[in-house]
């Protein structure tokens, strides 16, 4: 008897072990905040750190047109917080594809409302993307925001 126990038991040790090792890891969060209101997303694409191939970024930039959106007033701030692992690897802000800042390994950026608004900085209209690369020498992920204005 006691042994038919224990059979069971490492059965069900093994069992649970072999799901565990099927999940994937969720991939780290970005999250944009104008305000009172926030936006997290997960990557719409990522490599666990690794540069992405062709492939996957074409994939990446089919699926810009699901990305969150929040609405901008043009004389708020905007906050983008990323994950630490993301801000280890280095991140830059793309508006519309291009870039827009410097890279950076912090955290936390913010930026005023009316730059994603605003002719001189290419990002006129009232929708911008947003996106948020990994890697400030390779693409390691993507986090795409839509940015509406007010």
């Amino acid at each position: 008897m006691r042994r038919r126990r224990a059979v069971a038991a490492a059965g069900a040790v093994t069992a649970g072990l072999l799901v565990l090792t099927a999940c994937e890891k969720p991939s780290p969060v970005a999250t944009v905040t104008v305000g009172t209101s926030s936006v997290t997303s997960e990557a719409m694409c990522y490599n666990d750190g690794k540069a992405l191939d062709a492939k996957s970024l074409t994939n990446c930039i089919k699926n810009v047109e699901k990305a969150k959106s929040i609405k901008v007033d043009q004389d708020e701030t905007v906050r983008f917080g990323v994950d630490p692992k993301i801000a280890d690897a280095g991140w830059v802000l793309l508006v519309n594809g291009q870039q827009f800042t410097d890279v950076s390994k912090k955290t936390y950026r913010t930026i005023p409302g009316s730059a994603f608004f605003n002719q001189q900085y290419g990002t006129q209209g009232d929708t911008n993307t947003v996106t948020i690369r990994m890697g400030d020498k390779s693409n390691q992920g993507m986090w795409s925001f839509k940015l509406k204005k007010a």
